[in-house]
């Protein structure tokens, strides 16, 4: 349920710069006069900057710099996606809040937003890195209409989200590596953890998280993954704001997962496939059986990594190790 605080920034938001007035705002809103004032002083403890002028009423003259459901609301051109936002300073994981929202019946893009986790992790449990204010670390509450067996559809969705949000604001050279790292100069800057509560024919409701790593300095990346991650700062040499690229990311997915939802998964595979890492390239392949050269091809409906082998066989690969920096030179 959208709370009264994000309708009135809405209604500052929709209005730029202008004043709008008490009267306005609370026939829009059904409130009284005195609610509305209570609510600009608790948007100031935020850090908002509100003017307020006799016969002209309110506006809102400067954002503040912390990410809150109020700052990320505040603009936010969506029609679904972020209308609840549920933000917390420290918590173990976004994930682990936002499964327990959505059993307690959570609408469809519902979004957690952290500063910090204590507990951020990664597909098959991997640790994920979250320091306090120097990323991005967001879970999306969905409930698609797809079959359960699609779901790995909406990784590779989301990942090509985040390459379009830092390619097009930040003119960074971006790749997806097979199923859901971003990649910058060949150091991950970005991971997605889709989980899901399905029956056999129909998903209850699924959770992607988001990490990404922002305004970490090199030094404040862990020494044993230095020569593997990287941050935007430490990619563009700035400072960048946390909360816009999060409403950056909130926009362009919903109207991805609109163009999917209205025209199928073909769009997001050939978005996918035009940034995937090392497609096209020779790598090794070490599945529960073999170990075997093979040249990446491409993804398949079912989020597959497709393969073709030295025998000209183009195989599905749903798990196994991958030699990403495979010398090529070693298959001459």
């Amino acid at each position: 349920m959208e709370s009264t605080r994000s309708k009135i920034i809405q209604v500052l938001s929709t209005n730029d710069d202008n004043f709008i007035s008490g009267q306005e705002i609370s026939e829009q809103l059904k409130i009284s006069r005195s609610a509305i004032w209570k609510h600009m002083k608790e948007l100031e403890k935020d850090g908002y900057v509100i003017e307020a002028k006799r016969n002209k009423g309110y506006r809102i003259i400067q954002s503040p710099g912390k990410v809150s459901e109020n700052t990320v609301q505040w603009g936010l051109e969506t029609k679904w996606l972020g209308k609840s936002i549920i933000h917390k300073e420290t918590t173990s994981s976004t994930q682990v809040i936002a499964h327990q929202l959505a059993m307690n019946n959570a609408p469809h893009g519902t979004v957690v937003i952290a500063d910090e986790q204590t507990a951020g992790r990664g597909r098959l449990n991997r640790e994920w890195y979250s320091a306090k204010n120097k990323g991005i670390w967001l879970s999306i509450i969905l409930r698609p209409t797809i079959l359960p067996y699609l779901a790995p559809q909406l990784t590779l969705l989301t990942a090509t989200v985040l390459a379009d949000v830092i390619k097009n604001n930040l003119d960074l050279d971006t790749k997806i590596k097979w199923p859901n790292d971003i990649i910058i100069q060949d150091k991950k800057v970005s991971g997605i953890l889709t989980e899901m509560q399905a029956e056999q024919d129909r998903i209850q409701y699924i959770v992607i998280g988001i990490g990404m790593n922002v305004n970490q300095k090199l030094e404040e990346i862990p020494d044993d993954i230095q020569s593997k991650a990287t941050s935007l700062m430490i990619q563009t040499g700035r400072i960048l704001d946390v909360t816009n690229l999060i409403q950056d990311i909130l926009i362009t997915f919903e109207k991805t997962y609109e163009e999917y939802c209205n025209h199928g998964f073909p769009i997001i595979k050939e978005r996918w496939e035009s940034y995937g890492y090392r497609l096209g390239e020779r790598t090794k392949i070490k599945t529960f059986q073999t170990v075997q050269d093979a040249i990446l091809m491409g993804i398949a409906d079912d989020g597959a990594l497709l393969a073709k082998y030295n025998d000209g066989e183009v195989k599905r690969i749903y798990s196994g190790e991958i030699d990403w920096f495979y010398n090529n030179e070693n298959s001459k």
